[in-house]
């Protein structure tokens, strides 16, 4: 998604929040020689990282949790949330050396300590095959996801399994986008022509100044879509469309932003049109969003000393809005063929801040499961996620969800629904 790698204000606030979430998850019992894995969060005590292991911990209370974090009264605190199994270690992941002794003794490290825009370098990817350890990240930006897949054969020669993009979206919505084609192959007697992603999260997903951050800095950047197999550039938050997100979200305004799903799923699942549209909540964010675009130098969006500078300006705001908007979270992936068949799956959830982390959680089982294969794999391959563990991964992704659909024509699951025709637009 475009960026949910926060921090915490509170620690204790995000880890209640999500264990009562969390109460009726149900649990997976991995194989025996991976059961008491020790799985190692970077991010940990941050939002994303937190969510995924109090989701974890749920899912799978044999598993030895690891928070890594350099703030050691945060890590503290969560720690003491999480109870048995879990421990602090102070991790610098721009120092290669604390990245690798934190490595050496864990089974899979998970990465969560964004932003990603503008990362130079995928220091932890290097440490993880350095110290021959399984990798997940949720990624959300284009270029650092296809560097990291740049490191395929390293994994392989180090024989570990890595994952790029796997959160909630990207990552959950590619698996559903994945099996969307998936189930067009075999049943359509058409051909996949064009694959659309819709994501809508109300105000700043209690998620906090990193989303600002991120958001920001994608603002700065060409929206790169797919027309007919044509690579096209975009204007960023512009062709605005309003789309229905279906029970307990409704019709929302979404606009083009330049996220690594798109690419991945253009390369990986041979789509010749794809694009991807964001909106959020209240509506007035949308037009300040639509107004730096167009008021802002993308250089000055490039920036990410004077986006941090916005960021602070706006927190204080952002916060009071966040009370009244709340932070439900959808996406949508929307299927059409040559033959007429539209399908396509929804998943909407009360709170972003819970999803992630069952989500990311999710993929860390599949993984800790042996479903991946050495290599980097974005989500949609089946490398990655095995074909026969993409309904696990959904199912466990989708627990606590207010509406999950997979495969469905618009008018079963729309509020409003009608027919529309196949026109030619991204």
């Amino acid at each position: 998604m475009a960026a949910i790698c926060m921090y915490l204000n509170s620690t204790r606030t995000l880890t209640m929040a999500c264990a009562k979430e969390s109460e009726h998850i149900n649990t997976v019992h991995l194989p025996e020689k991976t059961r008491n894995s020790r799985v190692l969060i970077l991010g940990g005590t941050g939002r994303v990282g937190g969510s995924t292991a109090i989701a974890l911990s749920k899912l799978c209370p044999e598993l030895q949790i690891v928070v890594g974090g350099r703030d050691r009264e945060k890590g503290a605190a969560m720690v003491a949330m999480l109870r048995k199994n879990s421990k602090f270690a102070e991790v610098n992941i721009d120092d290669v050396k604390s990245l690798e002794a934190a490595l050496n003794d864990v089974d899979l490290v998970v990465h969560t300590a964004g932003p990603f825009q503008q990362a130079e370098k995928c220091a932890v990817l290097e440490a993880a095959i350095e110290t021959k350890t399984a990798y997940l990240d949720v990624c959300d930006d284009t270029s650092y996801a296809w560097r990291a897949k740049s490191y395929k054969n390293k994994a392989l020669e180090a024989n570990i399994p890595a994952i790029t993009t796997g959160g909630i979206y990207p990552g959950v919505s590619n698996v559903m986008a994945a099996e969307l084609v998936r189930a067009a192959r075999s049943e359509s007697k058409g051909m996949p022509q064009r694959l659309r992603f819709y994501y809508y999260t109300a105000g700043s997903g209690g998620a906090g100044p990193t989303i600002l951050a991120t958001s920001f800095l994608l603002l700065g950047e060409d929206v790169v879509a797919y027309n007919k197999g044509e690579k096209i550039k975009l204007k960023p938050y512009s062709g605005m469309l309003n789309i229905d997100f279906g029970k307990g979200i409704g019709k929302r305004d979404v606009y083009l932003l330049n996220l690594p799903e798109v690419r991945s799923a253009h390369e990986v699942l041979g789509i010749p049109t794809v694009s991807a549209r964001f909106g959020t909540a209240p509506f007035f964010w949308n037009w300040g969003m639509t107004a730096m675009t167009s008021l802002l130098p993308a250089e000055f969006l490039r920036d990410r000393n004077k986006v941090q500078q916005l960021v602070q300006l706006f927190d204080p705001l952002v916060r009071a809005v966040d009370g009244i908007a709340g932070e439900r979270v959808s996406m949508r992936v929307d299927l059409e063929c040559s033959d007429g068949r539209n399908t396509i799956a929804i998943f909407s959830h009360r709170k972003l801040s819970v999803s992630v982390g069952t989500s990311t959680a999710a993929f860390a089982l599949s993984i800790l499961e042996g479903t991946t294969q050495p290599g980097v794999w974005f989500p949609e391959e089946p490398e990655g996620i095995a074909i026969e563990a993409r309904e696990a991964l959904l199912e466990r992704a989708a627990q606590g969800s207010i509406n999950f659909v997979m495969n469905k024509p618009p008018w079963m699951v729309e509020t409003d629904p009608k027919e529309v025709g196949l026109g030619i637009y991204v």
